[in-house]
């Protein structure tokens, strides 16, 4: 057997599909796999995609050199509540946090209105007496005597878990973990999460939501990871296993088990850290990043190269699209819209004739009607089926029997007799209602960011991305694609390009006028060396990029803007020049600054992040060679198919094309499909298609006289 030594193994565990990628040290894709996801024990589906993917080069396990994961296990568990019994504990006086919340509807003036589920119930919640002040002085010390009481109410409502969130101990985390320290000495088994370590800030109905989940999720994620780890060494795998994280990063498997909360949309991170990539290879400044699978789609605007980002998104929203309606989480995430309309995506008609897609999915148990699996209600998929973009014969390599004809039955039956359309008819209806929902969701983003769409490259990937991207870029008002080479499995390579990072954010409230330096400096001090012992952990060598960061407001505001710190110890003279940034950056966002306002700071933060990511070499940082101007020509499709064209409806012959097949330069005119081994492209009648140096693809919108805009 060939020697591989220093391989890399990306696996991406997500709703409906696992993508699985071996790359080279300078990040050169060697070998992919997409299989469907085993929701019963993931790490089986884990396990044969890396299989499958090392036998296709020749290697095994044992040739890995580094190993990167992302899973959706954590989210699915906090959105269709598969977690731990979790119990709160607060300070004495301060058990309704929760009850609380806000103090506001979400929604002022609906009357069925539904409350989020916070998950631990009133009778969950427990107090001990003990306070601090803001500062983190005690005024009144942990009263251990009353734990013994505490112990019993645990064992009586059967907690499995348990988050405490003591008043300002992201101040002063001492109370929390003595009291800590005297539950497990009674209850051993216990989960216990504490919000001075999951999330250290100031506003306590946010940070006890986010130690709660992290405490719901913490049993399954330890078993889970401990579960995989073992797994993957009896396959011969002697490597660490790191994991991505909501922020883009990666951390070891031990933080991991600690902060799952952190793991949260670990597999969409992986993909808006790969178009940040391409777009930094290809030089496209602004960006929107396109990321449709079988169970979602997330949408990513992209900066300078940069991702945006948040420090707070809320998980399973009671009304889609309405802030306040899910459960608030504090942590460093990378900021996306995400939408229930992926591959899976069932279309059904209700009562009032209205067809609506998604946000069930029919996963992959059973999955779409076309797989054969068992599966009878109509998906994205099955209508992508009877309108000809998903061909048969090349789906999945093969490995997956498409059944064209029960795709066409459901459709029928369930969208086509309550609406009185053929399955043609059918198949358009349900695409154009993804597709509006998909660019709908992308424009909200938008105009919620203060950007406009119509002025960026979309980068589509995603097992459905380049099939829905031509669709979806024209309603978005989009009129130039990117798909970069193995699109289908985007997200896992990304992986290979985050850093080994860790991120903490911890209150410490000031005015900027009465800035006390000295205790500032020893509080970043003390931040950067826990965030670079953490990175240390899965990056032991090489270089630390470290970035500070403050997030001040105008006195008596709620929302902070972030403003970056130069990486030294501040100065005196350092307070104008952050009036000065941060004036320039509320006006960059509000249009004016507020004069003779006074600014404080709340929150402090640090980013230590390894220099390079996973993979040592920059494979993606160039665009490939220059392309020849007389290479630039058409060529024949390798057969001719009919499908729907998605603009008029009507039936049309459309080129087929194997993408491995396109040299730099080639030209494909839609109507076309440009088809690969996870994926397929579609090239709209009113795009046209061209192969970059790097391999990508690139589509752009054509006007009526046929020239690109």
């Amino acid at each position: 057997m060939p020697s591989h030594p220093a391989l890399r193994l990306a696996v991406d565990i997500g709703g409906t599909f696992t993508d699985t990628v071996i790359a080279a040290p300078d990040n050169r894709v060697l070998a992919t796999a997409k299989t469907l996801t085993t929701h019963d024990s993931p790490v089986r589906a884990a396990l044969a995609g890396a299989r499958e993917a090392a036998g296709h080069i020749g290697a095994s396990l044992a040739d890995i050199g580094a190993f990167i994961h992302g899973t959706t296990l954590a989210t699915n568990a906090l959105i269709e509540r598969r977690g731990a019994t979790v119990a709160a504990i607060a300070t004495a006086g301060f058990r309704d946090i929760l009850e609380i919340g806000y103090e506001r509807r979400y929604s002022q003036y609906d009357i069925n209105l539904v409350k989020p589920d916070l998950i631990v119930p009133r009778a969950r919640c427990f107090t001990v007496p003990e306070r601090l002040s803001v500062r983190g002085e005690v005024l009144e010390a942990l009263d251990e005597d009353a734990v013994p009481e505490l112990v019993g109410q645990l064992e009586a409502c059967g907690a499995q878990a348990v988050a405490i969130c003591l008043i300002h101990a992201y101040a002063n985390g001492a109370h929390e973990a003595r009291l800590r320290d005297l539950l497990l000495a009674r209850m051993p088994d216990l989960a216990v999460s504490l919000s001075s370590e999951v999330s250290p800030e100031a506003l306590e109905f946010e940070r006890l939501c986010t130690t709660i989940a992290n405490a719901y999720v913490q049993p399954l994620m330890s078993r889970y990871l401990l579960d995989f780890e073992r797994e993957f060494a009896g396959e011969g795998l002697d490597c660490p296993i790191l994991m991505m994280t909501a922020g883009g990063g990666m951390t070891t498997l031990e933080t991991a088990r600690r902060f799952p909360v952190r793991l949260v949309e670990s597999g969409p991170a992986g993909g808006a850290v790969l178009a940040a990539r391409v777009a930094a290879s290809r030089d496209e400044r602004r960006v929107l990043s396109f990321d449709m699978g079988g169970t979602t789609a997330k949408l990513c605007l992209i900066d300078d190269y940069q991702p945006q980002t948040s420090r707070r998104f809320e998980i399973a929203r009671a009304s889609r699209f309405i802030k306040g309606s899910g459960m608030p989480v504090r942590i460093p995430v990378v900021d996306m819209i995400e939408i229930g309309a992926g591959g899976g995506s069932i279309a059904a008609v209700d009562r009032l004739g209205r067809l609506a897609v998604g946000p069930q999915s029919a996963g992959s148990e059973p999955g779409p009607a076309a797989f054969g699996r068992g599966g009878e209600a109509p998906t994205v998929t099955d209508a992508d089926v009877v309108a000809g973009y998903i061909r048969p014969e090349s789906f999945a390599e093969g490995r997956l029997a498409i059944d064209a004809a029960a795709a066409g039955r459901a459709l029928l039956r369930e969208v086509g007799a309550p609406l009185d359309l053929d399955a043609a008819g059918s198949a358009a209806a349900i695409g154009d209602i993804v597709d509006e929902s998909m660019a709908s969701a992308g424009r909200m983003h938008a105009v919620e960011s203060g950007k406009d769409l119509a002025q960026r490259t979309m980068i589509a990937f995603g097992g459905n991305g380049p099939l829905h991207a031509t669709r979806v870029a024209r309603r978005a008002g989009v009129t130039r694609i990117v798909v970069p080479p193995d699109p289908g499995v985007g997200s896992a390579v990304g992986f290979l390009f985050a850093p080994v990072s860790y991120e903490i954010v911890r209150s410490r409230y000031s005015l900027l006028d009465d800035l006390d330096m000295a205790a500032i400096n020893a509080l970043f001090d003390a931040l950067l060396e826990e965030a670079a012992d953490v990175v240390r952990r899965g990056a032991p060598g090489g270089d630390l990029l470290r970035r500070r960061t403050a997030f001040m407001r105008y006195r008596g505001q709620g929302h902070e803007i972030e403003i970056e710190l130069p990486d030294r110890a501040l100065e005196p003279r350092d307070i104008e020049r952050l009036r000065a940034a941060f004036e320039a950056g509320y006006r960059a966002q509000f249009s004016r600054a507020v004069p003779g306002m006074r600014i404080e700071i709340l929150n402090w933060a640090v980013r230590v992040a390894s220099r390079r990511g996973a993979v040592e070499g920059d494979a993606m940082d160039r665009d490939g060679p220059a392309v020849p101007e007389q290479s630039r020509a058409s060529l024949s499709p390798s057969r001719v198919v009919t499908m729907t064209c998605d603009l008029t409806g009507a039936a049309v012959a459309a080129g087929v094309y194997e993408r491995a097949c396109l040299k730099p330069g080639a030209r494909v005119g839609g109507p076309a499909l440009i088809v690969e081994p996870q994926t397929t492209t579609l090239v709209s009648a009113d795009f046209v298609a061209e192969v970059g140096g790097d391999g990508s693809l690139i589509l752009s919108r054509t006007l009526a006289t046929g020239e690109t805009p």
